[in-house]
């Protein structure tokens, strides 16, 4: 997730959500708040024994258990780690699907809670420390949560709720192939009842705690990466007229890249990044090598915009590489697409978060470039993702506590928002749906 989260808040019309059942609002409202000891136990429990993506086995069997104590239906493991709850209701309605990611990364945690994380892992041929460094401990917990409280108000549920506990979110290397919400829906995790709707938060440290944003349509932006390895010819360092230098070469294609977002991206349309995030080329000063290799990622919000950003990176990278004499080579990935949300949906949904949350507390927000795997699941059924705010403000933290960071911190008092939150639009949509 990016560092500099600027949130837009816009006044906005809501739909007001057709309470059938008052008398079971106010009894899952107070169910929720009465969890909370619960609820960061948990989360704690996950802090202190984070597994990085594709490898969520202690956590999968844990969510597991957890649910099978409650009655619910339970597929495990799905998508090699994930963990699928189903729980009936008492009365027909709608099928409707809340997902929790599960994953944590290599970060070294850097702080002084007493359950910080002290996991060492081999990740990429290096040790490395294992972190919730984005909230996917409080997702899981705040799902359990809800989970418990809908379990136990089955008999007043209209419909199915799929508990979706998802592996692999920030993704894994290419020679693992499918995996996270993708291989997920492959594996038919949204048939058999069919999901009619998904719903999804995420916390966001530097909104403040307990206030809840979101976006109808294009909440965050598209991912893709790129490799590129530009060939050329090696020489001493002290004559490098001899060469064909592949390090000028990556200078010049840096910053070739960024006219394609500056000069040839029409921005009105949408938000473009191109970010080179990592660049080898060499191994001691007076060698000039024969190769260097560039990655970096890309964000789009426009589909056409997004396949021709990509033609573009590998027609420029061939061309500046052509000019001195090298050769390059160019992949492009496709990783996740656009996470949208559904128009009509959102606004039928947003006096559910208001509340849950307050009015005073829920905005719309601009679209950020960060980007979230949940969006398979939106390219399938309609779907709505939103923010919850989690930022530790009583902690006055001299380091912004930045996502996918080992300065990461959240604010567990937000998590009762979150579960209120997702209560709300479920048992909501339950009876809004005809």
């Amino acid at each position: 997730m990016r560092n500099n989260f600027v949130f837009l808040f816009l006044l906005v019309a809501s739909v007001a959500a057709a309470q059938v059942n008052p008398k079971l609002q106010a009894k899952i409202e107070q169910e929720a708040k009465a969890i909370e000891p619960k609820l960061i136990e948990w989360r704690r429990h996950f802090h202190q024994n984070p597994e990085l993506s594709n490898r969520e086995t202690k956590t999968g069997a844990y969510i597991a258990a957890h649910l099978k104590s409650l009655g619910i239906e339970v597929q495990y493991p799905v998508a090699k780690t994930g963990v699928v709850g189903l729980l009936r209701g008492a009365k027909p309605g709608p099928v409707i699907a809340l997902r929790a990611d599960m994953d944590a990364l290599p970060v070294v945690e850097r702080n002084s809670l007493p359950f910080a994380s002290k996991e060492k892992v081999l990740f990429n041929g290096q040790e490395t420390g294992v972190m919730h460094a984005c909230g996917h401990d409080a997702h899981m917990s705040i799902l359990m949560a809800v989970a418990e409280i809908l379990a136990k108000n089955k008999n007043e549920l209209k419909g199915t709720v799929k508990f979706l506990f998802q592996p692999a979110e920030e993704g894994v290397a290419p020679s693992e192939g499918t995996a996270g919400a993708e291989l997920m829906i492959k594996e038919g995790v949204l048939e058999n009842p069919k999901v009619d709707v998904v719903f999804g938060l995420h916390v966001q440290s530097l909104l403040p705690s307990g206030q809840l944003a979101y976006r109808p349509g294009g909440l965050m932006a598209a991912v893709d990466a790129f490799d590129i390895k530009i060939i050329g010819h090696g020489a001493h360092g002290a004559t490098p007229w001899d060469s064909v230098d592949p390090i000028v070469i990556s200078g010049q294609v840096v910053e070739g890249l960024q006219t394609i977002v500056s000069r040839q991206s029409e921005l009105t349309k949408g938000a473009v990044v191109i970010t080179v995030g990592s660049l080898h080329a060499g191994i001691r000063r007076n060698i000039i090598p024969e190769t260097a290799t560039l990655e970096g990622t890309i964000r789009t919000f426009d589909v056409g915009m997004q396949n021709l950003v990509h033609e573009k990176i590998k027609h420029t990278v061939t061309k500046i590489a052509e000019a001195s004499g090298a050769t390059a080579e160019v992949k492009v990935m496709t990783g996740y697409p656009a996470t949208y949300n559904d128009p009509t949906l959102t606004r039928q949904m947003v006096s559910s978060l208001e509340r849950a949350a307050g009015k005073q507390n829920v905005a719309e927000i601009a679209a950020v470039t960060m980007a979230e795997d949940f969006s398979f699941f939106q390219q399938k059924v309609p779907g709505l993702f939103f923010f919850l705010g989690a930022y530790p403000a009583e902690l006055n933290l001299t380091t912004p506590p930045v996502h996918h960071t080992a300065d990461f911190m959240i604010d567990e008092k937000s998590f009762v928002t979150g579960v209120k939150a997702l209560l709300a639009l479920t048992t909501d949509y339950m009876y809004l749906k005809k």
